[in-house]
Formats: C-alpha cells, structure tokens, sequence
C-alpha cells in the first residue's frame, strides 16, 4: 500500500509543477517612452561659477568630545587668498544650551594668521549636547569677517 502512494505521487508530482508553472503571471511588452531632447539654451542658463572671497577664515576645537570640566583650545585661522593674515584681531562667543559666553580673551593672528582662545568648560554644558563657537575677525583690511563655527560635544 506504501509503494502504491509512493508511486501516485512519484507520477503526480511532475504534472502538478507543470499546472503551476502555467499558471503564472503574464509578460507584457514595454510601451516606448517618448525622446527627451535638452534644447542648446538650457546651458545658457546656468548660474555662474561663484567668485571664491578674498578672505576667509574657519575656527575648530582642539577636541570635538571633550569631558563636561575639561579645559579645550579654540583656534581660528584668517588667510586673504590663501596667504596668511597677521595683526587682526580676534573675538569669540560660545553657544551653549542655555546661553552664550563671551571669551574675554582678544588674541591678534600671528604670521601664520592663527589665533586661539582658552575655553574651560566647567560643566556648562549637558553631555551629548553640541556646543559652537563663532570667532569673528576685526582690524584688518577686510574690515570684519565671522569665521565657519567651531564645535564640540561633552561626554
């Protein structure tokens, strides 16, 4: 009785895959899309290449993820074409979650057009909550010019 079952279903087996098989979706013939041309004015309206600005300074921390009470170092560079910009004086706020401190500290660029502040962070600001610092550069021939933020995260 077992070989007979084995065997019905040894001979049904192939014609129950072959009824499947047929019975799956069908193919359908891609519809053409239409042509896209892009029109020789389209090139005519692109913006201009932004002129790059004769001077330009950016500030960074000596450490991004310092301890909530660790004392970190601000520096801040100002070049006028990629040269280094002596003689200009520099000034810093830092952005915590609660409020801003204005450092006291009012360093002048050295021949390589750096300054650098001392940040004592006292536990101002909450673990894993970003802090940034704005340095702004004065008295030079560029007249004023704020620097891309410095930034950090107590641990």
């Amino acid at each position: 009785m077992k070989k007979k079952h084995t065997l019905l279903l040894a001979i049904s087996l192939p014609f129950l895959l072959l009824l499947i098989s047929c019975g799956g979706p069908t193919v359908e013939q891609a519809i053409p899309q239409q042509t896209v041309t892009v029109s020789p004015k389209f090139q005519s309206r692109l913006s201009p290449i932004p002129t790059v600005p004769t001077y330009r300074c950016g500030a960074w921390a000596s450490n991004n993820a310092p301890g909530l009470n660790d004392t970190i170092t601000i520096y801040a560079r100002l070049t006028q074409n990629l040269a280094a910009v002596s003689g200009a004086t520099a000034s810093a706020v830092v952005h915590f979650q609660g409020n801003d401190l204005t450092l006291d500290q009012h360093p002048t660029s050295d021949n390589g057009g750096y300054v650098s502040f001392t940040l004592s962070l006292q536990g101002q600001q909450s673990a894993k909550i970003p802090a940034t610092v704005d340095v702004t550069f004065t008295n030079f021939p560029g007249g004023t010019l704020r620097c891309s933020q410095a930034f950090f995260t107590p641990q």
